[in-house]
């Protein structure tokens, strides 16, 4: 059994202070029911309406009022640098998740596309750190795929 249930999550920005902290990667911050482990090794079952993506900083609202941030993990990833526009038109055409900055995109370490992305001539370096890329065209996040209405993740 779990120590703590969230059914509430808040946005970064729109809280104060946490109690506690849950450190995820990118995919496992894309979630509706799921029982994570808290830095200071406690259970927290999270147990949201609807599948919901999650960034650093925002936090979970648990049972009691306390609050447990989110944190974004280092993970493997690849960054690119090169002609940016021409580049993200082909990670965003092969629906890659892509984090874009000023002087660089950020993609998961994918060794076929990034050797495509080579081959056009971008430069391609691994770096380990938090993955945090832009949100679906249809609101906050991230969506599944072109698909409407319940999926293997709302259950």
């Amino acid at each position: 059994m779990a120590d703590f249930t969230s059914y509430e999550i808040r946005r970064a920005g729109t809280w104060i202070e946490a109690f506690d902290r849950c450190v995820m990667n990118y995919d496992a911050r894309f979630l509706r029911r799921k029982i994570l482990k808290t830095e200071k090794n406690f259970q927290l079952l999270v147990d949201l309406k609807h599948t919901t993506s999650l960034n650093d900083q925002d936090a979970f609202i648990i049972d009691d009022g306390r609050i447990i941030e989110v944190i974004a993990a280092k993970e493997p990833l690849f960054s690119v640098t090169g002609d940016l526009v021409q580049l993200a038109w082909h990670i965003g055409n092969r629906h890659t998740p892509c984090q874009i900055e000023a002087k660089r995109l950020v993609i998961q370490r994918d060794l076929v596309i990034g050797h495509m992305l080579e081959h056009l001539g971008a430069q391609i370096n691994e770096t380990l750190e938090p993955f945090t890329p832009e949100g679906g065209a249809y609101g906050h996040g991230r969506t599944h795929s072109h698909e409407h209405g319940a999926t293997a993740h709302d259950h």
